[in-house]
């Protein structure tokens, strides 16, 4: 089996598990560069290659990468060759994330140039949605009557998230503007997350905020200034889709009651 047959296979067997698309080209690209930096024949691969290849990559890359690669190749290894490899990254040092204050965010929503930027901003703060979820999101997954929107998140699990009152308004508005719009924010296919980015980037610049602002930092915000609010984790966990909801849920079920006081404490950030 050559690489580009091996590759198909792998993203065969990728798709099969349910990954994101952003999954499946992350992994493609670790186990494409892998392939390509070793002379051996795919079949004679074994453990000893990938801890030579990610030990290239320890002093160029960032933790993250290593973990992304790590996970790619043990991904190939077992699903694709069926080998079983054992590589122990070193543990990564556990901080605090840092997040904006209250203050900062809404310094932020009102600096957006343009008012589809600003209800993406609203969009990533209010509901804590990642931003490869907030460019996906399709106008059929919003229900504004409710003031709810279906989210399809990582390994296409789905979750509900709220929409505070202001945030609705606005998003009706945007919409009676774009009725060609089939994704919330874009037309045929969705913005990319580079787009938010960069607005972010821009915005962050313009207002001399020294702390760099993402939209992963607006989720991390969101879900700190609910917790400080006194929202329950289980239920912030919850409505953030974290991977480790499913174990949380052996011990806590979130109640109807529970993400009522969450959508009050929504409500209560939603300050411009």
């Amino acid at each position: 089996m050559n690489k580009e047959e091996i590759l198909a296979k792998a993203e065969v067997e990728l798709k099969l598990r349910g990954c994101s698309e952003l999954t499946v080209r992350n992994y493609l690209w670790f186990i494409n560069r892998f392939l390509s930096e070793t002379d051996k024949k795919i079949e004679e691969l074994e453990e000893e290659d990938v801890k030579a290849y990610l030990a290239r990559l320890v002093d160029t890359k960032a933790r993250a990468t290593l973990s992304l690669a790590a996970s790619s190749l043990r991904f190939f290894f077992s699903q694709v060759l069926k080998k079983q490899i054992t590589v122990n990254l070193p543990k990564k040092e556990k901080k605090l994330p840092e997040v904006l204050t209250k203050e900062e965010v809404d310094r932020i929503i009102k600096a957006a140039e343009t008012e589809k930027s600003e209800l993406m901003i609203r969009m990533l703060y209010y509901t804590g949605l990642r931003v490869s979820e907030l460019v996906n999101l399709k106008r059929e997954d919003i229900d504004l009557e409710k003031g709810i929107c279906l989210v399809k998140g990582k390994g296409n699990k789905e979750r509900q998230v709220f929409l505070p009152k202001k945030l609705k308004e606005k998003l009706k508005v945007f919409f009676e503007k774009h009725p060609d719009y089939v994704y919330v924010f874009s037309r045929d296919k969705p913005l990319t997350p580079r787009n938010v980015q960069k607005i972010l980037k821009r915005i962050a610049k313009k207002l001399e905020i020294k702390k760099k602002v993402t939209p992963h930092k607006l989720r991390h915000s969101f879900a700190t200034h609910l917790l400080e609010s006194g929202v329950n984790i289980r239920t912030i966990q919850a409505l953030l889709g974290h991977e480790n909801l499913q174990t949380t849920q052996i011990y806590t079920k979130v109640t109807d009651e529970l993400y009522k006081k969450a959508m009050e404490k929504i409500e209560e950030l939603e300050r411009v």
